[in-house]
């Protein structure tokens, strides 16, 4: 009897037997099971690595919803029938957004695709369902509100001069001069920053939009307002937590002293409280995160003549189509044609 396995009966790696079918020949497993199996295993891995940690737990989260559905009425997940996917949709349409219900829609193509399941997004039962979901149960999006230069003076006089304010005040002015995301901000590390006469280099690992690692690298000049000038800001942190290496921003305990990296979610609680003592609101039309710090560099940029290639090599937009966007969004009053009324 040939060995389940090929020659030598050597185990397929994990990984391999994840991503082949169970019935190949004799001879295919025997080839798999040597040195083109570890690399089809390294392949694997590396492939496991293309989404981001945060995309990766809320694919779980939302996965496990999806599985917890279909055990209640007794049906299998994987596969799943587009009208089945279809009716998971529905059964969310008052209780997920817009973005909610795609995510989910996303998180359960990618397990189907990860098991080697055909799948089609676009298949007619998911798609007019979520056209009509949509349309009867849709709210418009609720964008970051754009945090510009006044509203970040209002947050920086929040904050003190004690360990905490240092923090707060150098991680708000340098995520909006920086144009950065939560997830770039907390991963800055204190060697990723150099610091010159005229301003600081901020070199970015990595990014939403720059999962193969490239990484980059943004300038920051020094402020005119040593108050609110971002490079000074950061040297003050520095200096009074005396970090050398790893983690520029951290959490702090009780009695402030350093614990491990911020979070991304921390990012957002320090901005809620920061603007709770400012008592800085937005309108309802929007929503507080702390994406409207890149929101607002981006409309403040604009608005004092910035051009499109230097907004896109700032922010590392790979889209104009992105850039030309937020452009819009803040001129849409300043460029209106009801300027020139006679009111």
């Amino acid at each position: 009897m040939t060995p389940p396995n090929g020659a030598g009966s050597k185990p397929l790696p994990p990984a391999v037997r994840r991503l082949v079918p169970e019935a190949l020949p004799p001879e295919a497993l025997a080839v798999l099971a040597g040195p083109v199996g570890e690399a089809l295993a390294q392949a694997a891995g590396y492939a496991g690595r293309a989404l981001s940690e945060n995309t990766k737990r809320a694919y779980e989260s939302d996965w496990r919803a999806f599985c917890g559905w279909c055990a209640a009425g007794g049906i299998a997940p994987l596969p799943a029938p587009p009208v089945v996917v279809a009716g998971h949709l529905a059964s969310l349409a008052q209780t997920l957004g817009r973005s909610g219900l795609r995510r989910r829609l996303a998180a359960i193509a990618h397990h189907h695709r990860q098991a080697g399941h055909p799948w089609e997004t676009r298949h007619p039962a998911i798609s007019a369902t979520l056209r009509g979901i949509l349309a009867t149960h849709g709210k418009p999006a609720r964008p970051a509100a754009a945090l510009t230069s006044a509203e970040v003076k209002r947050l920086l006089a929040s904050c003190g001069s004690d360990t905490a304010g240092l923090r707060d005040q150098a991680l708000l002015l340098l995520g909006f001069a920086g144009a950065l995301r939560r997830s770039e901000l907390v991963a800055i590390n204190r060697e990723h920053l150099r610091f010159t006469s005229e301003g600081m280099t901020v070199f970015l690992p990595r990014s939403k939009r720059d999962q193969e690692g490239e990484g980059a690298t943004i300038g920051i000049p020094r402020g005119l307002n040593p108050l609110s000038c971002p490079v000074r800001a950061v040297e003050a942190w520095l200096r009074r937590t005396r970090i050398e290496w790893g983690a520029v921003f951290r959490r702090l305990s009780p009695g402030g002293a350093l614990e491990d990296r911020l979070s991304p979610q921390g990012v957002w609680k320090i901005l809620r409280r920061r603007a709770t003592l400012a008592r800085l609101t937005v309108d309802e039309t929007e929503r507080l995160s702390p994406h409207g710090l890149r929101a607002g560099f981006i409309t403040e940029a604009y608005l004092k003549g910035a051009l499109d290639e230097q907004v896109m090599h700032h922010t590392r937009q790979k889209s104009l189509a992105t850039t030309q966007g937020y452009r819009r969004r803040a001129k849409i009053t300043r460029d209106s044609p009801a300027r020139l009324l006679d009111l």
